[in-house]
């Protein structure tokens, strides 16, 4: 188990994404993929109330229904520690991270969750518009009423977290304990030369989306062909490249050599970082999930992470 900042929060090396529920993992397959997760031992699970309105027909917060349905099915909560967000805009009226929108926007996630409290409620998208003091105080409230245990940020620049921080030891106010930025083999100059310095200096943990790249790093999307037809096909894009494929190509390697997939290597390979907690991973069946999770058992000398090192620099 590893710590959440300070938050007395601990989770295993590997959070289990809910952006796929309702999406392109249905109920059924969501509900399967969360039980398989608890019952390896991993206890940490992400999600969002926009989570998955960009679905035609969907208005967002079907992942956190679904995650709820799991909850008060499995009859267990406390081994667990939920994470949501904050902040997306799901309509004009509701967005941001005002103090009035925080507090309903974290009553709605309760209620759809069918929990009391959340454990970790993250600003999903920084919001100039707000100040700290603002926001900070409102989810002191909320904590101070039981109903979120700890706080995190994600999409956030060096600077603007460095500010909060310092806003919230100025007016004794809950700080930020974790980092949510896009943080992958591929994707490591913003994170490693900007967020990175605040986060160590200050004691937070770091929670990456975007573990695989989207997907890229399982090797699954090699060519803009092997795109076709695919529901992350978009998101994918931007990784092939040269420098994309020579990452994949080192992967391959490895791959072959220590018999396990690139998937688990890219994910094994965040896990060695600096500051980090656990990357966040989603999985649309068990199967998937039962690689993914091998990651964690995974070992990689000093000799194979210079390998990735170089071949991701």
């Amino acid at each position: 188990m590893r710590p959440l900042g300070r938050s007395g929060l601990s989770i295993a090396p590997l959070m289990l994404g809910g952006n796929v529920f309702g999406w392109t993992a249905d109920k059924a397959t969501s509900l399967a993929v969360l039980d398989a997760f608890a019952d390896a031992g991993f206890n940490a699970i992400d999600t969002a109330d926009c989570y998955s309105m960009w679905v035609p027909g969907n208005q967002g917060g079907e992942s956190e229904t679904i995650i709820g349905e799991w909850l008060k099915r499995r009859g267990r909560r406390d081994d667990l520690v939920i994470a949501t967000k904050v902040g997306w805009e799901l309509a004009p009226d509701r967005k941001g991270l005002s103090a009035h929108w925080i507090q309903q926007a974290c009553e709605d996630s309760l209620r759809r969750l069918g929990v009391d409290h959340i454990d970790l409620y993250q600003s999903h998208v920084d919001d100039s518009t707000i100040p700290f003091e603002e926001t900070l105080s409102a989810y002191g409230r909320l904590i101070e009423q039981g109903k979120v245990r700890a706080i995190g940020c994600s999409n956030i620049s060096g600077v603007r977290l460095e500010e909060a921080l310092a806003v919230s030891a100025r007016e004794n106010l809950p700080r930020y304990e974790t980092a949510q930025p896009r943080y992958n083999l591929y994707d490591r100059k913003e994170y490693e030369t900007e967020l990175a310095p605040v986060v160590a200096a200050h004691g937070l943990s770091t929670i990456p989306f975007y573990g695989l790249a989207a997907g890229f790093l399982t090797g699954k999307y090699r060519s803009f062909d092997d795109l076709q037809g695919k529901a992350r096909g978009a998101r994918v894009r931007d990784y092939i490249n040269t420098r994309g494929l020579k990452i994949l190509g080192v992967l391959d390697e490895i791959s072959a050599q220590l018999g396990a997939t690139p998937a688990q290597i890219a994910l094994a390979w965040l896990m060695t970082r600096p500051t980090l907690a656990a990357p966040i991973a989603s999985a649309t069946s068990v199967e998937q999930l039962s690689e993914l999770l091998k990651a964690a058992d995974l070992s990689l000398d000093a000799a194979t992470l210079a390998r990735l090192d170089a071949a991701s620099a």
